[in-house]
């Protein structure tokens, strides 16, 4: 049987998050794990095999010499994006490649700081950038200001800000730069979300629901469609899913046994008792646009997390496991210790003992889910070994969690 190319490589991802606050691509890192070269065209085929019209766009990123040349030497017309550290263009037998695909119409992204741009002679090879901004030039930006009508000179003392229109960005760390590459200069896109930042800013205010979830659901309802859309959609918000979760085992339901699920809790409570606890939510629901990119990311890591679970799994299993990845950040939510959030509600121990101890049966799962949100390929490579689980098994998993994410193309 011929080996898949999935199993000689390490994948890991990183959410592209676009003006309007939803996801807009997926940066994908890919490493080659083992001493032999990796067959790019067969890597490329297998992503648009995977890969549908609604899977979100991606930006790959290889993270070897070896791997970006082999991708830039063999890649067809219609590949996804190829990101190129710009570091590694002083190689000029890369930077002929580089040409060459560029002339062969690949579109490429250079990657580096914004300070040091490149020269003319090869920014004209890259279709994008994806800069990070130092701190000199993060300050400059949020100095600046606004910028004037055209022909006017920017007001005295204040420059014009060095982010540049159109672009990418990524290790934006402060709500406000984020807003300022996003609304002010229209960037492409940002890799990454300044969670901790946002949280931070919001949090004088009471955390609540998306209001766009909670109006899914009630429209659900009214249509009469299945429980398994109801599931669903509540698991779409981490803190709807929690209240609903802590209010179908108040006193106030006066329940004889605890609801440790949401399905369990939408069967028990009936459509008539969920929709009037519904409608009492919508009037305090948050329409936060900059929380959005902090529940969808939870979401993700929930399906995977999800998915990472042993193959056979039922279903009330998968679901238990998804949960176990849905409240694994709510302390950043809540702003309370997990351990605390999660003894409200009579979830299963295995789900309180991965999120909050990192032991038991679901750990592996969520701990390797976390990992696959960054380009530590030590760190995932590792949790492999220590869980004995398969590289290729773990990069199909990863990749069609991906390309099972819809993205709505504007």
């Amino acid at each position: 049987m011929v080996q898949s190319v999935l199993g000689s490589l390490v994948l890991g991802y990183r959410p592209l998050w676009g003006p309007a606050r939803s996801l807009v691509g997926v940066q994908l890192y890919v490493r080659d794990s083992t001493a032999v070269p990796v067959d790019a065209p067969h890597l490329l085929r297998t992503l648009q095999e995977m890969w549908s019209a609604s899977s979100p766009p991606l930006l790959i990123s290889p993270l070897s010499r070896q791997l970006l040349s082999d991708l830039l030497q063999h890649a067809p017309r219609g590949t996804p994006w190829i990101v190129v550290p710009g570091a590694w263009l002083d190689d000029s037998a890369l930077f002929a490649q580089v040409q060459a695909a560029h002339q062969r119409g690949l579109r490429l992204v250079w990657r580096g700081p914004l300070a040091r741009l490149p020269e003319a002679e090869v920014a004209r090879c890259f279709d994008n950038s994806l800069l990070a901004l130092q701190a000199e030039d993060a300050m400059a930006a949020l100095q600046a200001a606004p910028p004037p009508r055209p022909g006017q000179p920017h007001p005295p003392g204040r420059g014009a800000s060095p982010v540049i229109d159109g672009q990418m960005y990524e290790g934006i760390a402060s709500r406000a730069l984020m807003a300022h590459c996003l609304d002010t200069h229209h960037a492409l896109a940002l890799a990454g979300w300044p969670q901790e930042d946002v949280l931070y800013s919001l949090r004088h205010q009471p955390m609540q629901p998306a209001h766009a979830t909670i109006l899914k659901l009630l429209k659900a309802i009214d249509a009469e469609q299945s429980l398994d859309v109801f599931e669903d959609i509540l698991g779409e918000d981490p803190l709807l899913a929690y209240r609903f979760m802590v209010y179908t085992n108040s006193a106030a339901l006066g329940l004889r046994t605890g609801i440790d699920s949401l399905r369990r809790g939408l069967v028990m409570m009936g459509y008539g008792s969920i929709r009037r606890w519904l409608s009492d939510q919508l009037p305090h629901a948050s329409t936060e646009p900059d929380l959005r990119p902090v529940r969808e990311s939870m979401v993700l890591r929930a399906r995977l997390t999800e998915h990472l679970i042993e193959p056979g799994a039922q279903h009330e299993l998968r679901r238990e496991v998804y949960l176990c990845g849905l409240f694994s950040q709510l302390d950043e939510l809540l702003g309370e210790p997990l351990g605390t959030i999660l003894q409200r509600i009579p979830l299963s121990e295995r789900v309180f003992n991965a999120c909050v101890l990192g032991t038991g049966a679901y750990a592996p799962s969520l701990q390797l889910a976390r990992a696959l949100e960054t380009d530590d390929v030590g760190a995932i490579r590792q949790l492999c070994e220590d869980h004995e689980l398969e590289p290729e098994n773990v990069n199909r998993i990863l990749l069609r969690m991906l390309a099972g994410t819809e993205v709505v193309r504007r």
